[in-house]
């Protein structure tokens, strides 16, 4: 067991003088296409989509705890988190949490790995198809490597992740990506300049794997191609930064799914275009909808609007970057 000294950073450091707290922030992602393939044999689908991560993060706080085993790994939600208290009151503080699983898998290819604690700072919707949960494990990830000195890639990370969930690799990635496989299978696409969004946030979650079983049903044992491709299109808007090329590019195979299971979504999602959005699609599995703007300002006005319409409104930008360190201690 190392030893730990009194440095000038005092206690927050040990003996070696690494840092014994380290931040990471992960953004939130949003789809700006989704296509779904049928019902495979394994139990999943096939999909091809275009990934965008926006200015809406996770923050993970990971602080060591020497002289314990790299077993110990517990977790805890910070009273700064924003969304509603009943909410975040369902986030399983056990095993089954994805950040403690990404500890988990840290600390198994770690020389160095003691136990830790995560204190997640939750901003980012749950269940709300923008990826939060992946996100937490993807800034778990990252903390757990810089505090334990694994000297893990990203792409070593990205490998460890997608043992956790498709998303979990664009979460660490950021930008903007194509995903094909089950969305594991991702590729950087050219994104250099921000298009702004407003996001309308949903109460209530909506489950990824009840979207999907409703989707199925929809198609009602329809002929249904599996993806192998995103439209160039889209790939050309986001090379131009063009929100106005983007917008008829946008679509969601999972959005009628989703408002059947939540009829209010096709309320918000008129409420958006009636406001002047550019375009507007439920993001993901959903029930968080994503509403394109023309630029900053407009995307402020939306925000407005759709607030004095009674609904959560909030602007964010993406692409941004993914996983990244903001502090250490």
């Amino acid at each position: 067991m190392e030893r730990e000294r009194a440095l000038p950073g005092g206690e927050d450091f040990d003996w070696a003088g690494r840092p014994r707290h380290i931040g990471v922030k992960a953004p939130g992602k949003i789809n700006a296409s989704f296509k779904v393939g049928p019902l495979r044999s394994d139990g999943y689908h096939s999909v091809a989509s275009t990934y965008l991560a926006v200015s809406l993060y996770e923050e993970v706080r990971a602080t060591a705890k020497p002289g314990t085993p790299a077993s110990d790994i517990t977790v805890s939600i910070s009273e700064n988190s924003s969304l509603a208290p009943h909410l975040l009151a369902n986030i399983p503080l056990d095993g089954r949490n994805l950040a403690v699983r990404a500890a988990k898998l840290v600390a198994d290819v770690s020389e160095n790995a003691c136990g830790v604690h995560l204190e997640i700072t939750k901003h980012v919707p749950i269940a709300g198809g923008m990826g939060g949960g992946s996100a937490d494990a993807a800034a778990a990830l990252v903390a757990c490597d810089a505090l334990w000195h694994a000297g893990l890639s990203r792409e070593e990370l990205a490998h460890l992740g997608a043992e956790l969930g498709a998303d979990v690799p664009f979460a660490l990635l950021g930008g903007a990506a194509v995903g094909l496989g089950v969305g594991d299978k991702l590729t950087a696409a050219l994104a250099p300049d921000p298009l702004h969004w407003v996001l309308v946030l949903s109460e209530a979650g909506l489950s990824t794997p009840v979207v999907y079983g409703a989707l199925d049903e929809l198609r009602d044992g329809r002929e249904i191609q599996e993806p192998t491709e995103v439209d160039p299109q889209i790939l050309a808007a986001l090379r131009a930064g063009d929100p106005a090329l983007l917008a008829p590019c946008l679509g969601n195979d999972l959005q009628e799914a989703a408002v059947s299971l939540a009829p209010g979504l096709a309320t918000a999602l008129r409420a958006g275009r009636t406001a002047g959005a550019l375009a507007a699609l439920v993001s993901g599995s959903g029930p968080t909808i994503a509403v394109l703007a023309q630029n900053e300002q407009h995307g402020r006005e939306l925000v407005t609007d759709l607030t004095a319409a009674g609904y959560v409104a909030l602007a964010v930008q993406g692409p941004v970057h993914g996983a990244h360190r903001v502090f250490d201690a």
